[in-house]
């Protein structure tokens, strides 16, 4: 992972060029970038996928623990390789993508973390107080508690880190050299939101409700300078949701969770219904104090205001 600037900075401008559709003040122009960039990707995750079914079973795929490990580790691997490949035609530290290695699982990870927690225990809280959640009888004893919870939280560390370098890492940095921070943290948070309307049961509530949590981490990332808070909220909330309460995952329900939990069967906009909690209605306000917690944390700066 590179050091040096944030994730917000942008290249100086390399003189000398031709301006016209390829080459901009600052070199190869962002559209052309992120085409190659995506190309690579694209072709990354068509092996790796490959590679997965190979060693699972299709029905297990993104369900298994192990599965889910293998299949997010190689995400990750292609997307920063991808990246890495991209820094040295760019001529640019790596660390400007937004994860910078003097930060790599420091302050602003567990930050994330904690609140992460907090907001997926809040929002389980809320389902159950209106009668929409139970947390049933053990699912897992001994040690099997451990293991398992901890394999889903390696699992879901590299989900954080897959999902939030493909679509607010190189891309949101290139995409934002282009049209700007917010115009490319919209069409790229709609596109996150889209792509989970792949994710089995999942609805349209469940994808705005993803389509907002996109929106968020953007800010996070606008206010840290940096994906590693994000990381760590998406691992730990994603963790908490499938392992810790034991409930559907954008629709998905993972094998070996620690309870035989049940969302009752109230309103399906109390209990997300088959998509789980991310289509609860508290889902969006929870999703706001986390906006709220944000900017208490890390003010913006002079530049930001106004």
């Amino acid at each position: 992972m590179g050091e040096e600037k944030s994730a917000l900075s942008q290249p100086e401008p390399i003189a000398g060029h031709r301006q016209d559709v390829v080459i901009g003040e600052n070199g190869l122009r962002a559209g052309w970038r992120l085409f190659i960039y995506v190309v690579i990707v694209v072709l990354g995750i068509l092996a790796s996928n490959i590679v997965v079914r190979k060693v699972f079973h299709p029905q297990q795929v993104g369900l298994n623990g192990w599965a889910l490990l293998l299949e997010e580790l190689l995400g990750f691997a292609i997307v920063f390789g991808a990246a890495v490949i991209m820094s040295r035609i760019e001529r640019r530290p790596l660390g400007e993508y937004g994860l910078p290695a003097r930060e790599m699982f420091a302050s602003k990870f567990w930050l994330g973390f904690l609140f992460g927690l907090v907001e997926i225990s809040v929002l389980m809280g809320l389902i159950s107080v209106f009668g929409g959640y139970s947390f049933g009888t053990l699912a897992l004893q001994g040690s099997e508690i451990v293991k398992s919870g901890l394999l889903y939280l390696v699992g879901f560390t590299f989900v954080g880190l897959f999902e939030e370098f493909l679509f607010r890492g190189y891309t949101q940095y290139t995409l934002a050299g282009g049209i700007g921070f917010w115009p490319a943290a919209l069409v790229l948070s709609f596109l996150f939101g889209g792509a989970h309307l792949f994710n089995p049961g999942e609805g349209w509530v469940g994808a705005a409700g993803v389509v907002m949590i996109a929106l968020f981490f953007c800010f996070s990332l606008k206010r840290t300078g940096n994906l590693w808070y994000a990381v760590g909220l998406h691992a730990s909330f994603d963790w908490g949701e499938t392992y810790l309460y034991s409930v559907p995952n954008s629709g998905a329900v993972m094998e070996g969770h620690l309870s035989h939990a049940v969302l009752q069967g109230g309103p399906k906009w109390l209990t997300g219904g088959t998509v789980g909690p991310e289509g609860s209605v508290f889902c969006f306000a929870t999703i706001v104090l986390q906006f709220l917690v944000v900017m208490w944390l890390f003010p913006a700066k002079k530049e930001e205001k106004g």
